[in-house]
């Protein structure tokens, strides 16, 4: 799947896991989504090349909705949205 790239996306939090290890942005993205509500967006913001694929395939499987990457000079955004809860 190609990757989505955007600007300006509005984040309702944001965390970073700029110079941390792999898998430290997956734990850290599970983590964050626990405390969102439904349709909230969360940007992620880090510096780990492996995140292009890892966050997308992470999305994919957990269910949740991958907005795009905004991609600056030195860190990758990404943007998630929390999957509504199944009724």
């Amino acid at each position: 799947m190609p990757l989505k790239f955007v600007e300006n996306v509005k984040a309702d939090v944001t965390t970073d896991v700029v110079y941390m290890m792999c898998p430290m942005h997956l734990l850290k993205l599970e983590e964050m989504m626990k405390s969102l509500e439904p349709g909230q967006v969360l940007e992620i913001l880090t510096d780990y090349d492996g995140a292009l694929e890892d966050i997308p395939d992470w999305c994919d499987k957990t269910g949740n909705e991958f907005l795009g990457v905004e991609e600056t000079e030195d860190i990758y955004k990404f943007y998630i949205k929390k999957k509504a809860r199944q009724t």
